[in-house]
């Protein structure tokens, strides 16, 4: 292995997948949302167009959707330490020709990235509104991966109809207790959301994230829930389709 790996980082391994990715249990870890996104989410018909990544952590969600493209993917964080976790990554599974990292504040990706120009957005934003009155991580990593400290949902939505071509598909996952402002301001962009699938975390329990795909100037008819997806059993063991996604097992 080529890539230095600094004090309490790891190498784990999305199985299904064979993609390694770096990480530190003391700054941050993907979860399964990134996951399940990588897995909702496709690429353009050709698979050759431009995918972005936003808010990309270190770097998960991209390396596991390369998988399914032959296009260039770009990858947006502002925290310089997960952007350097993402960028070893890339070097670990020998993706330097497809994947890079802009290690800038998502709203400058403008000046990156010519505007309407990419067929796929992905984007695992963060869930909580940054309210004086939010219980906040002590870890600044995961606080600002979860709060909305350094941007906001509006923001990510803007600037990913900026950055779309027409009829470009945006990928999200996100908290059902937001749904509704989720959906407001993807029309309010032209976004049009056309596929929404809900996630259980056990059975008889709520669901409490969602997967969707929105078109950029698409037409507003033809939406569709898929069927739900429940991530583990009551002893919290992944079970079903999360379990082949995660280990590549039936």
């Amino acid at each position: 292995m080529d890539v230095k790996l600094n004090p309490d980082e790891r190498i784990d391994q999305l199985y299904s997948s064979n993609i390694q990715i770096i990480q530190n249990k003391k700054t941050f870890s993907f979860s399964i949302d990134a996951v399940l996104l990588a897995d909702f989410a496709k690429p353009d018909r050709r698979r050759r167009g431009i995918t972005v990544d936003l808010c990309a952590g270190n770097g998960a969600v991209g390396l596991f959707f390369s998988k399914k493209t032959k296009g260039l993917i770009h990858e947006i964080e502002i925290q310089p330490y997960l952007a350097d976790l993402a960028q070893r990554s890339i070097k670990l599974n020998h993706l330097e020709q497809q994947i890079d990292v802009l290690n800038i504040d998502l709203i400058n990706s403008l000046e990156k990235i010519k505007p309407d120009t990419v067929s796929t957005v992905l984007c695992n934003p963060p869930y909580f509104k940054n309210l004086s009155s939010s219980i906040k991580n002590d870890n600044q990593y995961y606080a600002i991966a979860r709060h909305e400290i350094k941007t906001d949902l509006e923001k990510v939505i803007y600037i990913t109809s900026k950055l779309l071509k027409m009829t470009g598909h945006a990928y999200f996952v996100f908290r059902t207790d937001r749904f509704l402002e989720m959906m407001q301001l993807l029309i309010k962009y032209q976004l049009a959301p056309k596929t929404v699938q809900f996630i259980y975390p056990k059975p008889g329990k709520n669901a409490d994230m969602f997967l969707i795909d929105a078109i950029k100037n698409g037409k507003q008819t033809g939406f569709k829930i898929l069927s739900s997806i429940t991530l583990a059993d009551d002893e919290g063991n992944y079970v079903g389709y999360v379990k082949k996604i995660l280990y590549g097992e039936q």
